[in-house]
């Protein structure tokens, strides 16, 4: 198993996978350090995307495993390599969010994130926003 950050080798590969996303903010993303990618056997098989809320707080926009690599502990690892980072960088905590009809709320919580509120948008399911203090300094 493999996690690393995303070069700018790997630009191609993410969006062919992720197309909800421009190759210009891949391309950026890439460049910032906000994608981490996670190989098993050298096989493609993941991906965590993030970025700044507020600038300043790092919040987790989409972790995503393939079919045959779920429940494995994968995600979790890919979660805490990312959190280590975050942690290093200095950031006090993390956020992410999930739809309330996804099962990934209760993965978030099984790692320790906590509910801090939600979003409602047209036509959309709740948006749950999860929290996660990564410091005993502050946050």
């Amino acid at each position: 198993m493999e996690i690393r950050y995303a070069g700018p080798g790997d630009l191609e590969l993410i969006s062919e996978y992720d197309e909800d996303v421009s190759e210009e903010v891949f391309s950026n993303a890439i460049a910032m350090k906000r994608i981490i990618l996670l190989f098993i056997d050298g096989e493609f098989e993941g991906w965590l995307r993030f970025n700044l809320f507020w600038d300043n707080i790092p919040f987790m926009n989409l972790l995503y495993l393939s079919e045959e690599q779920r429940r494995k502990g994968y995600g979790r690892k890919m979660v805490e390599f990312w959190e280590r980072e975050m942690a290093d960088q200095g950031y006090n905590f993390v956020l992410t969010s999930t739809q309330s009809d996804e099962e990934g709320q209760f993965f978030y919580r099984k790692l320790g994130y906590t509910d801090r509120g939600a979003l409602v948008l047209p036509d959309e399911p709740l948006e749950i926003i999860f929290y996660k203090k990564l410091s005993e300094n502050n946050g």
